[in-house]
């Protein structure tokens, strides 16, 4: 297994290349000069052939492609021009905000989609299957933004408990400088009224988030815990008198358990990126307002690193999935052995 991690690893190193070459190539390509962009209509030509020649736009494409790859390798993604600051010291300011939000988003997801995916399995084809099939359908093609909208403004405008803006509460002085993670850190410094403000503000825009995966997530749990059902191991714990309960929630869940895993992987990773929307509904300062600003202004510097960064993501998730199914699923190591 841990031959086939680091296989795997290596590979998915190789695609983080292709994918910084892929994206560096494309924001090349676009139409648009990103020093006039940044210096704006009234700027002189001087000012821009100065800008230019400091972006090091003025090079070959071969010598630009070399010098941010040789940067990258060094943890430099360049300087944006949108914040005049270093890409990466903007990014590690703006990501544990969307960190935190979408780990709230996977918590709410798994505590709800799984326990309701094997009680639609368990009570399959009768009233309270309809039900949860309803609503996990209503769920994955309810739009983030629409449901956000709809959040603020009858859970937060009629009901005046959660927030609608920001992570905090402005009339609370914290300074998450541990982990950037305000749960954890006001855990951390025993600080539990930021930590009850931080989950009021976070509620809305991880239920928005969380909706499409929740019915995703749901139903897919559902097939699986039905398909599983009718195996003969099942059967015959059944037939040696083992309690229901053991069987559905040790036997049958931990199989079936390898499908919603995936998904719940990707999801996380996915939601890194794609997390925008509900952000920019919620005025959240994470990562992924800072993408759209800077895809706005023609940051070329800071679009490529937030896509990185996405990237990056994805490959951890990708790893760690790996891991956790040949910890629930044996089959998976015995394959990943016999390819390795």
């Amino acid at each position: 297994m841990i031959a086939y991690l680091l296989k795997r690893a290596v590979t998915l190193m190789l695609v983080l290349l292709g994918l910084a070459i892929l994206i560096f190539v494309i924001a090349r390509i676009v139409p648009g000069d990103p020093a006039r962009i940044a210096l704006g209509p009234l700027a002189t030509p001087e000012q821009v052939a100065e800008l230019r020649e400091e972006m090091g736009l003025e090079e070959s494409f071969p010598v630009q492609l070399w010098t941010y790859l040789s940067g990258l390798a060094q943890g430099d993604l360049g300087k944006s021009l949108l914040t005049s600051r270093p890409v990466m010291d903007d990014i590690m300011a703006a990501l544990p905000a969307t960190f935190e939000l979408v780990l709230f988003t996977i918590v709410l997801q798994i505590l709800i989609s799984i326990p309701l995916g094997v009680v639609a399995a368990i009570y399959r084809n009768s009233w309270v299957d309809n039900v949860l099939r309803v609503v996990s359908l209503i769920g994955v093609v309810t739009p983030g933004f629409v449901l956000a909208i709809l959040l603020q403004l009858v859970a937060a405008h009629y009901l005046g408990f959660f927030p609608v803006t920001g992570r905090l509460d402005g009339s609370i002085d914290f300074d998450a400088d541990i982990t950037g993670l305000l749960l954890i850190d006001g855990t951390l410094k025993g600080r539990f009224d930021v930590v009850l403000d931080a989950v009021r503000h976070l509620f809305l825009p991880a239920i928005a988030l969380a909706a499409a995966g929740i019915g995703q997530v749901m139903r897919i749990t559902r097939t699986a815990m039905i398909e599983v059902s009718g195996r003969d191991f099942i059967e015959a714990s059944r037939a040696y008198g083992i309690p229901e309960r053991v069987v559905t929630f040790r036997y049958m869940l931990r199989v079936a358990s390898v499908a919603p895993l995936t998904i719940l992987g990707l999801e996380f990773a996915s939601l890194i990126g794609n997390a925008f929307i509900v952000e920019f509904v919620f005025s959240w300062p994470g990562i992924a307002s800072y993408g759209v600003r800077t895809i706005l202004q023609k940051d070329l510097n800071a679009v490529i690193g937030v896509v990185l960064v996405s990237g990056v993501f994805f490959v951890v998730a990708n790893l760690v999935i790996d891991l956790l199914l040949g910890i629930l699923d044996p089959r998976h190591r015995i394959r990943a052995a016999r390819d390795t």
